[in-house]
């Protein structure tokens, strides 16, 4: 499967250049003059960087689309064109993989999903390679090239070397994944913990877009938090940033699996909502869903299992708000199914335990299935491509 063809290389060679690309990307379209103004940068500047991106086909101007300044000679917008590449994200979990592929920007074309027979890390690669290989045909129906691979894993993932550290759901230990995926795919791959692919993906595409200041939270398997500070996702020294899933949110509460007691992890995630609502019911539910319908049907026991899972999902989200102060924080994760069941809960715990102006923080809930990871896992190749992986995103209106 590997590609005989050198791979395509992004025609910005400043990091000018691709700030200005990545403001139209995620701001489009703008004029140059708009562009000027978002940046920060000269108009001159815009205008040089411009001209070499809608030369090689990734900017196009709309024509038809004039707008006229309050001065000065009418002005086109430009925009990016999302078929002038694809790319392709997976998100790895612990029974499957879920494979798309996007456009340039981040729509995805096709979803696929594959069931996974082992966790070994020779297994996993051989089923994505299978994937990454049908949807290499796909592509060709579009006529575009893929010029990226993203893959997204839960755990401790050092994206500068694309090493999985710690996986727990694949039980993977230091494996090199990028590495081995670029053998079997012929493809420049990123590899990504999968919350901060999912920021990512917020941040360029979704309702981080314009934020400086935001925060992903994800509940479901585990309790993960992606962070946005000054434009920037932050890893963290050690790549661990965000770990709120071990927050301690409940004095002498349950123990977790990392030792401690009472974490948010440890009450709010799947696997313990399930555990508890067993052992409060005596009901023998075997999994979230089941645990779920019995709530649905009334149990008490099962609904209050929920509403304390809401109260500590709340005091985790108010954890967030009090040291970073983030304009948003977003709720996700395939644990929002239960959302009717805590909703009230969550709110009510961060506003008792958001302190002072933290409180103004926005709390949004975003359902997102699993292929929207999966589209996480593409926006962090899309991100590599540009070459502002270590650049921040573009900020607010330098004017208003």
């Amino acid at each position: 499967m590997p590609s005989t063809s050198p791979a395509e290389t992004f025609p910005a060679h400043t990091p000018a250049a691709s700030q200005i690309f990545t403001t139209v990307l995620t701001h489009g379209p703008l004029t140059r003059q708009e562009t000027a103004r978002r940046t920060g940068l000269s108009p001159a500047a815009v205008t040089k960087a411009v001209r070499p991106l809608i030369e090689a086909g990734f900017l196009v101007e709309d024509a038809g689309a004039e707008v006229r300044p309050a001065v000065g000679r009418p002005a086109n917008p430009v925009r990016v064109d999302g078929g002038r590449a694809l790319f392709v994200g997976l998100k790895a979990t612990g029974d499957e993989i879920i494979g798309v592929l996007t456009d340039l920007c981040c729509r995805i074309r096709v979803a696929r999903r594959v069931p996974l027979s082992g966790r070994a890390p020779r297994e996993v690669l051989q089923v994505a390679a299978d994937l990454v290989r049908e949807l290499l045909t796909e592509a060709e129906g579009f006529g575009v090239r893929i010029l990226g691979l993203g893959i997204a894993v839960a755990g401790d993932v050092d994206r500068a070397t694309g090493t999985v550290r710690w996986s727990p759901f694949l039980d993977w230990h230091d494996v090199p994944l990028a590495g081995l995926a670029e053998e079997v795919s012929g493809l420049p791959v990123t590899v990504e913990n999968d919350v901060r692919a999912l920021t990512v993906a917020e941040q360029w595409f979704g309702d981080g877009v314009g934020l400086s200041d935001f925060a992903v939270v994800t509940v479901g398997a585990g309790i993960g938090c992606g962070l946005v500070v000054h434009g920037r996702v932050v890893p963290g020294a050690h790549g661990v940033a965000g770990e709120i899933g071990h927050v301690p949110v409940v004095p002498d509460g349950p123990p977790c699996h990392c030792g401690d007691r009472g974490c948010l992890e440890a009450v709010a995630s799947d696997a313990a909502i399930t555990a508890r609502v067993r052992e409060v019911t005596g009901v023998p539910v075997s999994d979230a869903a089941e645990a779920l319908a019995l709530a649905r049907q009334g149990n008490e026991g099962a609904r209050a299992v929920y509403a304390r899972a809401g109260e500590a999902i709340g005091r985790g989200i108010a954890t967030v708000a009090n040291l970073l102060g983030p304009e948003r924080v977003i709720i996700s994760g395939e644990g929002l199914a239960a959302y009717d069941l805590f909703a009230g809960q969550i709110r009510d715990a961060f506003t008792a335990a958001a302190f002072g102006s933290a409180a103004r923080c926005e709390v949004r809930t975003r359902p997102l299935p699993f292929e929207e990871w999966a589209r996480g896992a593409a926006a962090t190749a899309i991100q590599s491509f540009v070459g502002r992986s270590r650049l921040p995103a573009p900020e607010r209106e330098m004017n208003g």
